[in-house]
């Protein structure tokens, strides 16, 4: 779901703040799952123009959506081909999802 953010809305008389998404400022230029469809590496890019990555899980039990694991999303790179070549050195499962 993502950071939230205290947004003031009106009530009666009174001002209270609720909890609102923010938006991202990253955008998916590809998103890659594992067949069965539990984990996921997304290549992002920055309003900066940086790229970066990230890769996920999910439980198909659990209904809240995708985790981070590896916490590599502060990493910045140049182009979207170095976050990807970076993501297969880190990511064990990748290189065999990408080379099927």
């Amino acid at each position: 779901m993502g950071p939230l953010a205290a947004t003031p809305v009106q009530i009666g008389r009174g001002i209270r703040r609720i909890q609102e998404p923010m938006a991202h400022t990253n955008k998916v230029t590809r998103s890659i799952e594992t067949a069965d469809g539990g984990r996921c590496v997304d290549l992002f890019r920055r309003a900066d123009a940086s790229f970066g990555f990230e890769e996920y899980r999910r439980d198909p039990e659990d209904a809240t959506g995708w985790f981070p694991l590896g916490f590599h999303a502060e990493a910045t790179f140049p182009t979207e081909a170095a976050a990807l070549a970076e993501a297969r050195q880190r990511v064990g499962w990748l290189a065999m999802v990408l080379d099927w």
